[in-house]
């Protein structure tokens, strides 16, 4: 059935009084909204304003005050906090105390747990500690284990240290090469294993290299975990911290010292490396991604250690000690041909 006319929708329905009445203007004020949007710094609950609150409170103190220094209005810009006094180390374990001692390393305190079992180590911890006037202080395990770091094998023994001092490379470089020894060095490109740091360390000392070269960005530092690891080798070979890495690569080539990055992919096996017998610097890449592409550019060579198939790759710690025991090996066959010429 169609509808009628009253029905339709939109349809102004009469009745005896005449149309429907309008609103008379109530709802006007509502169609107005309510004006432009104030600015942001013009609003007190909004960031921008709070800050206009702060610098016109400041203006004002000022004023008070009879000048002093103007607000910023750029970034704020923090000062660098002071070293405090009782930033520390701890070396931990026999060896790795032992040979700090021996080495003169500035030492605050040696901390010796109760009813320890005495060794000719601990007996000339003791001996070194007195004589240096280290205070010896003799507590509980459980104070020992929390001192030294709960995964930490501290051995009965811990050795309160000062931060390491790092070497600059170039300094380290120039005192090789005027005590007219051929440079031997290794570098880590973002090794973040502290125990591989100590591995390598410790590795250096044992096949005649004389420092190792970390970067001061992503890469591990001297920890009293990488002092446990190198048994004591950090006592006696130095470690540097290079601003840039890629830099102190470049700067070492521009003085004679050929740069040798190991790569699983090298181009140049390792057996027999021709430049083993010149002045070089061995680069040791990252746990997972290996040498950086800006350091691989820098790279003389790259060199691959053979292994077999069945075994992906080699630990960063245990593919710097083969590479340093082959230079080794073919450097002392060089110094013994000469002999018998």
């Amino acid at each position: 059935m169609a509808a009628s006319k009253q029905n339709r929708p939109g349809a102004v329905r009469k009745t005896k009084k005449g149309p429907a009445k309008g609103t008379g203007g109530l709802g006007r004020r509502s169609l107005e909204g309510k004006g432009p949007t104030p600015k942001a710094e013009d609003r007190t609950y909004h960031a921008a304003g709070k800050r206009k609150i702060a610098k016109e409170r400041l203006a004002a103190t000022q004023a008070k005050t009879g000048g002093g220094r103007p607000a910023s209005t750029g970034p704020a810009i923090r000062k660098p906090k002071q070293k405090q006094s009782d930033d520390f180390e701890v070396v931990t374990g026999r060896n790795s105390v032992v040979e700090a001692l021996r080495a003169k390393i500035p030492a605050t305190a040696l901390y010796m747990a109760t009813r320890i079992e005495f060794d000719d180590r601990v007996k000339e911890v003791l001996a070194l500690a007195t004589a240096r006037g280290i205070p010896i202080l003799e507590v509980m395990r459980p104070e020992l284990d929390r001192l030294a770091g709960f995964d930490s094998v501290h051995q009965g023994l811990a050795l309160k240290v000062p931060p390491y001092e790092y070497a600059h490379p170039n300094d380290l470089l120039e005192a090789v090469i005027s005590r007219g020894q051929k440079p031997l060095f290794v570098a880590l490109d973002g090794i973040t294993d502290p125990r591989n740091l100590g591995a390598i360390i410790r590795s250096t000392a044992a096949f005649g290299g004389q420092g190792v070269i970390v970067p001061q960005r992503r890469s591990v530092g001297l920890t009293a975990s990488a002092w446990k690891t190198s048994a004591g080798a950090a006592a006696r070979t130095p470690v540097a911290m290079a601003p840039n890495l890629t830099q102190t690569l470049k700067a070492f080539k521009a003085a004679g010292v050929f740069v040798i990055g190991l790569d699983g992919g090298g181009d140049t096996e390792l057996p027999g490396l021709e430049l083993a017998d010149r002045p070089v610097v061995i680069v040791v890449g990252s746990e997972g991604k290996g040498l950086s592409r800006l350091v691989t550019d820098t790279c003389d060579a790259i060199v691959s250690i053979p292994i077999s198939a069945a075994t992906e790759s080699l630990n960063a710690g245990i593919a710097a000690s083969v590479t340093l025991y082959e230079v080794s090996k073919i450097r002392e066959a060089a110094k013994a041909a000469k002999k018998k010429k």
